[in-house]
């Protein structure tokens, strides 16, 4: 563990220098042990870091924003912590591309549930930072994206084109299926290119979703 940078994360180094880089972003109550049981899986030629949301939750886990509920029962973000959330993960980029041998311009990002929100959050609002972006049991909150409004000047424009690799399971009863399919109308808007995936699975990764994951960004990662 890794604790001298902004969050605290785990790496699994690369068998080459200046590697791509795949940052992995955990859910909601989770930790960043959980997606790094991906790593055996997924190219040695890949620098992974898998990083710690930065706020507690009692009586274990993390969270990158509080989840509330109002007197009715509904539930909502808290997207001040989001964006706050967003700002660590961009400074923890920044980080990581001063400590480790991982190429500046291959950057990734997988991201589940809250993880998935955010590297859309953070990709949508700073165009290029990310080249591939595999968001998985999530959505785009809207709320959370900077300059919403001139964001598909912002992102043609950009030098690095990032692509999207979306995956939801159809009985999500976490993130409502219904939330993920408004992705790619956005997506289309600015003029990203994107893969839609959908598996008969509740709020989590099946096999088949693993694999269809994987073939996409290694052959974009590392070609």
């Amino acid at each position: 563990m890794n604790t001298s940078l902004t969050l605290q994360h785990i790496t699994r180094p690369a068998s080459k220098e200046n590697a791509p880089l795949l940052l992995l972003l955990h859910g909601y109550g989770s930790n960043e042990e959980d997606l790094f049981s991906f790593t055996p899986e997924i190219s040695e030629d890949i620098f992974i870091v898998s990083a710690r949301a930065p706020f507690d939750l009692q009586p274990y886990g993390h969270a990158w924003y509080a989840i509330n509920f109002d007197a009715a029962g509904g539930k909502f973000s808290d997207n001040d912590q989001a964006r706050e959330s967003m700002v660590l993960i961009y400074t923890f980029l920044e980080e990581l591309k001063a400590t480790y041998s991982i190429d500046p311009n291959n950057l990734n990002v997988l991201g589940f549930s809250q993880g998935a929100i955010l590297s859309y959050g953070l990709s949508l609002s700073q165009p290029g930072v990310f080249r591939n972006v595999v968001a998985m049991s999530g959505y785009i909150n809207e709320d959370i994206i900077a300059g919403r409004d001139g964001l598909s000047v912002r992102f043609r424009e950009s030098e690095i084109k990032t692509n999207y690799f979306i995956s939801h399971g159809t009985v999500d009863q976490v993130v409502p299926y219904a939330w993920a399919k408004k992705a790619p109308a956005i997506l289309e808007e600015i003029g990203a290119d994107y893969v839609f995936k959908d598996y008969p699975i509740g709020h989590g990764v099946a096999r088949d979703n693993f694999y269809d994951m994987k073939d996409w960004l290694e052959k974009r990662i590392l070609n």
